[in-house]
């Protein structure tokens, strides 16, 4: 099979050939008519010249060829080479050019019907004398004993010349097309030279070596703009491929630390003989462990199906006031016991095209992570509202905790993240998955999650959802 360079050759040569074929044929076709009417006018003008010399002389004159005067003078190449013939009604000849000799030009009866007619007649005489002829016969009026005067003239010259601009075309054609096929040639190689460099050089590029990039041309062609897409490729394979070795490494760190504590459990329960209740404590200490390791496995797959793009349930039009109000209702057992209080504010039913599932699960997050930092007597506020504008609405959650690091916002949706006070109060459960997940699956659906610090210290997050074209019905609140 032929390679891409050779094709674009062949294509350009060909698409070369095509224009400069159809050109050839045009100018050789423009050329010779031209040439054609030029020696058609040189006659039809010596035969009008002849028709009126003849006009001019008296009614009772014979007919005479006006042959080119002899002696010193200069000659007349309007005449040379030139056959005259002046012919009767009956197509005898009246007068005749020197040059002719006895020869006669033909003047069939159908030409003499023409010309009776008073048409003037070009024609292409085949087999008359030793060389092509052409001949104009212009009818003479006024005159019954003269019918018409005849020119003739060789169109050996004419062929020659029109012969010689063909090979001169030819000659031109070929030597064109050989200088644009070279240079065609030339400039695909240089093309392709730059295209094989990148090739090769991104060959040498693998999995080991990601962070190399391939050198710019320093060109804005589109060498150097395909060189810059392979770079901007490149860093995005690998920031994906860091990412999944982070990940992988975090989930295994995630999951060897409490099967390691479930297996040293089980293996100084089973050291030596125990009490019934040292065992059904032992017991519960590894069902613990064996959730914790449940939730983990289950938020892992369903981060892998949003990376796979198999997690996206149907998008439905959901009420979020609604949505915000059950949320909180769920969680009301876990805030009394911490002591903290949920307080729901609404300025109008919003309504907003999301999954269900996935408001819901996100919703779920950002309040557990806000009873968690919220101190014994605290509040959390959740405002629900819709800026107006701004195609969105918003689910703002607030608390009155310790607050975010400066340096922990731009983390805290990476997955296995958890901040300094997350790591060092062991009594706050989690595993860093429960804002990353939050972000991957309201993503899938339009919707983005931001974190900030309030004002008045403590956290803020916000869930932002697309707004739903109609507006849900209202919903009957009731207050806390």
């Amino acid at each position: 099979m032929l390679s891409l360079r050779r094709r674009l050759v062949l294509v350009q040569v060909g698409v070369t050939v095509v224009v400069m074929a159809i050109a050839a044929f045009g100018a050789y076709a423009v050329f010779s008519r031209n040439v054609h009417r030029e020696l058609d006018a040189a006659l039809l003008a010596l035969a009008e010249t002849e028709l009126g010399m003849l006009l001019s002389a008296g009614p009772g004159t014979a007919a005479t060829v006006h042959e080119a005067p002899s002696g010193p003078g200069a000659p007349s190449f309007v005449r040379l080479d030139r056959l005259v013939q002046i012919v009767g009604p009956d197509g005898r000849v009246l007068a005749r050019s020197a040059n002719l000799g006895e020869a006669q030009l033909p003047i069939p009866p159908l030409l003499r019907a023409r010309l009776a007619a008073g048409e003037t007649v070009f024609e292409t005489l085949e087999g008359f004398g030793e060389e092509p002829t052409r001949m104009v016969s212009v009818p003479v009026p006024g005159r019954d004993a003269t019918l018409a005067v005849q020119v003739a003239g060789s169109l050996d010259d004419i062929n020659r010349t029109v012969a010689m601009a063909s090979v001169l075309f030819l000659v031109l054609g070929g030597t064109l097309l050989l200088a644009l096929g070279l240079a065609g040639t030339l400039i695909t190689r240089r093309a392709f030279r730059a295209i094989d460099d990148v090739v090769q050089q991104a060959h040498r590029i693998s999995d080991a070596n990601l962070s190399e990039r391939l050198p710019a041309p320093g060109t804005a062609d589109e060498v150097g703009r395909l060189v810059e897409t392979l770079n901007a490729m490149l860093a995005r394979i690998e920031h994906g491929m860091e990412a999944q070795r982070r990940f992988t490494a975090d989930a295994s760190h995630e999951l060897r630390s409490p099967l390691s504590r479930l297996r040293t459990e089980l293996e100084l329960a089973l050291r030596r003989p125990r009490e019934p209740a040292v065992y059904v404590q032992t017991l519960r200490s590894a069902l613990d462990e064996v959730e914790s390791l449940t939730l983990l496995v289950e938020e892992l797959l369903v981060l892998a199906r949003i990376d796979a793009g198999q997690e996206r349930e149907a998008a439905e039009t959901v009420a979020l006031d609604q949505l915000a109000e059950e949320a909180l209702r769920r969680l009301e057992s876990m805030a009394r016991e911490r002591g903290v209080r949920l307080r729901l504010e609404l300025m109008e039913p919003v309504a907003v095209r999301v999954a269900r599932g996935a408001a819901n699960l996100a919703l779920a997050n950002l309040l557990d992570n806000a009873l968690k930092f919220s101190p014994d007597g605290g509040t959390v506020h959740v405002d629900v509202f819709a800026p107006p504008g701004g195609g969105e609405a918003v689910v703002r959650v607030a608390d009155h905790g310790p607050g975010i690091r400066s340096d922990e916002l731009p983390h805290l949706f990476e997955r296995f993240y958890r901040g300094a006070g997350a790591r060092s109060d062991e009594a706050t459960p989690g595993l860093g998955l429960g804002l990353a997940l939050s972000q991957a699956v309201v993503q899938v659906h339009g919707g983005r999650i931001e974190a900030m610090n309030a004002p008045g210290g403590g956290a803020r997050f916000e869930l932002r959802l697309p707004l739903a074209a109609t507006p849900a019905e209202p919903v009957m609140l009731t207050p806390h």
